[in-house]
């Protein structure tokens, strides 16, 4: 058995213990939709999908932004942290994924309290940004990675103390840490964590991962003031 298979069989044993009706309709419908269409695989798992709601739980949180929609996978999971009256704002770059991801929001019953913008997230952001909203409690970065310091400069200018930000795929199947690896998205994730790293407003960390998502990891950080 190969290192990615026995990866995969421990998820699989977690799921079937932790979250027994993982996927469900909506999210079998959203995975199963985003195939059909042609997106990439490239979703977090349900594992994942599971931790991200679970930290926008401890948080608290009633505002959510979200850059990097795809599908609108994990735009479900977070979703369904919120209260009633909650707000989770998806930002995505491509018309078709937008497309398919608001179906599969509606059809998980969020269509009221999930709002996706089409475009560049560089371009949104300020655009939101002028909006004046509330501070956002959770920010979930899952992007184009070499623009992650400029996501994480954006996260830090629209949220407040005590708001979390989470950054996904900062591993890069270990090359973040390789000095002689120069692909772009590799210098954009080192930009961001030397950010989270460095930044007086900001406490952070990383963490790797392995499973169905094969070798990847995450970075926390925590808004300070």
């Amino acid at each position: 058995m190969s290192e990615s298979q026995l990866w995969q069989k421990v998820d699989d044993y977690f799921t079937g213990r932790l979250l027994p009706d993982a996927p469900d309709d909506a999210l079998a419908a959203a995975l199963r939709d985003s195939d059909a269409a042609g997106l990439p695989p490239i979703a977090v798992s349900a594992l994942q999908g599971k931790l991200l709601q679970l930290l926008a739980q401890l948080q608290g949180a009633r505002n959510i932004l979200e850059i990097g929609t795809l599908g609108g996978y994990s735009t479900i999971w977070l979703g369904r942290a919120l209260p009633a009256d909650g707000r989770l704002v998806s930002l995505e770059y491509d018309p078709g994924h937008a497309e398919v991801a608001v179906r599969n929001i509606a059809r998980a019953g969020l269509d009221k309290q999930v709002e996706v913008r089409v475009g560049a997230a560089l371009e949104s952001l300020p655009r939101l940004a002028d909006e004046n909203p509330p501070p956002f409690d959770v920010v979930f970065i899952d992007a184009d990675k070499v623009n992650n310091p400029h996501y994480m400069e954006w996260a830090l200018k629209l949220t407040s103390t005590g708001s979390l930000i989470i950054l996904d795929n900062v591993v890069r199947g270990g090359r973040v840490a390789d000095p002689d690896n120069t692909d772009p998205d590799v210098l954009g994730t080192r930009a961001a964590l030397d950010l989270i790293g460095s930044h007086p407003r900001l406490s952070g960390t990383a963490i790797q991962t392995v499973g169905a998502k094969d070798y990847d990891g995450f970075a926390l950080a925590r808004v300070l003031a």
